[in-house]
């Protein structure tokens, strides 16, 4: 199925596995890849070598040439040394959380990468793509992790009026029906996350999974009690701990986490400090979650890594409340794609919309 966001990017189908700290490393986006989808390293808790390392990792699991992404933070310290490692390595796109800069951007461009940033509000689509983006990914509130409040069905259809480059749809997909109603807004594609993690080739503890599995919709829940942030995650033990716990308890455990972290990133107190009051810039933050806010993997390396799901947060879309099972990434993707054509073919016999009979490829 080509689309303008498969033209761009090389890949065979319009579906793009997210980088999701913990849960996006080599395995994962390797097996993505090799189903023809665009795999997507989750950098921001990888060293600068660990980062290196993996991406080495996927190359070896790949065919030659095969496309795959690496996800940065844009405000993290080290933004433009992992820009470069990117570039070195031949990555072929790069995506991001945040906005990043336009020299940011501008540099990766100049050296061929492809930039595709995630936005959650049109005036940020707008932002990125007039500072030369190349894509974006747009979630809607049913995403996972931090999100905003407006659903894809609203603020899909408002990005793709907005922007005149590739869109791709995010927050609520997990089958073809989905790809195919993103087709019909204008998107070129949609945007996985919970669906990848909820496969085989996930390295996710298999007890995290069946908590996952077992979940509702409305298991799935908005919190701010982690960092000051609305962050969408299955409702546990600890995110009830979190919401009762007074101010210097939240302190205690921030500072917990930052230590952690530290350690385990190399990143030194002066830079979490200066990452911390980037993000608390124009926010309505304490100082714990400021803390919180710079070391959330830490809450979700318990959970994705260790298998403790009562002391970390597992970060979740609303659609794993409609999930019930582990196929690897090949089978999903071919299932999606089985799944949209088949929709695509029932509507061209029914009768459809003639406008369907275009899809794809939209933009």
């Amino acid at each position: 199925m080509e689309t303008a966001f498969t033209r761009l990017v090389g890949v065979e189908h319009p579906v793009v596995q997210t980088g999701m700290g913990w849960v996006a490393g080599p395995r994962l986006v390797s097996a993505a890849a090799n189903a023809g989808a665009l795999g997507i390293l989750a950098s921001a808790t990888m060293t600068l070598e660990q980062l290196r390392s993996a991406v080495h990792e996927v190359r070896s699991r790949v065919p030659e040439g095969t496309p795959f992404g690496v996800n940065l933070r844009a405000d993290a310290g080290d933004a433009a040394e992992r820009a470069r490692l990117i570039i070195d390595e031949g990555v072929r796109v790069a995506s991001f959380a945040l906005a990043p800069s336009r020299e940011l951007i501008g540099t990766l461009k100049d050296a061929g990468v492809v930039v595709v940033p995630s936005v959650g509000a049109r005036r940020h689509a707008e932002k990125v793509a007039a500072w030369g983006a190349d894509a974006v990914i747009v979630q809607g509130g049913e995403g996972g992790g931090h999100t905003g409040d407006v659903a894809t069905t609203v603020l899909l259809p408002q990005v793709v009026d907005a922007v005149d480059i590739p869109v791709v749809a995010a927050g609520g997909f997990g089958d073809g029906r989905g790809l195919v109603a993103a087709l019909a807004y204008g998107a070129a594609g949609i945007a996985m996350g919970t669906r990848f993690l909820l496969t085989s080739d996930s390295t996710v503890p298999d007890a995290v999974k069946a908590e996952y599995l077992k979940a509702g919709v409305r298991d799935v829940v908005v919190t701010t009690a982690v960092d000051g942030l609305p962050h969408r995650m299955l409702r546990s033990e600890l995110v009830d701990s979190l919401e009762r716990s007074g101010r210097a308890r939240a302190l205690v455990r921030a500072v917990r986490h930052a230590a952690g972290f530290r350690r385990l990133s190399g990143t030194s107190w002066r830079r979490m400090v200066r990452d911390g009051l980037a993000m608390k810039h124009g926010k309505d933050l304490s100082w714990s979650q400021v803390l919180l806010a710079a070391n959330t993997p830490m809450l979700l390396k318990a959970s994705m890594v260790e298998g403790r799901t009562d002391l970390g947060v597992m970060a979740s879309g609303q659609v794993a409340g409609v999930i019930d099972d582990l196929p690897s990434c090949a089978e999903l993707v071919s299932r999606v794609m089985s799944e949209a054509h088949t929709v695509l073919d029932r509507l061209h016999r029914s009768g459809g919309p003639h406008a369907l009979h275009t899809l794809p490829p939209p933009g």
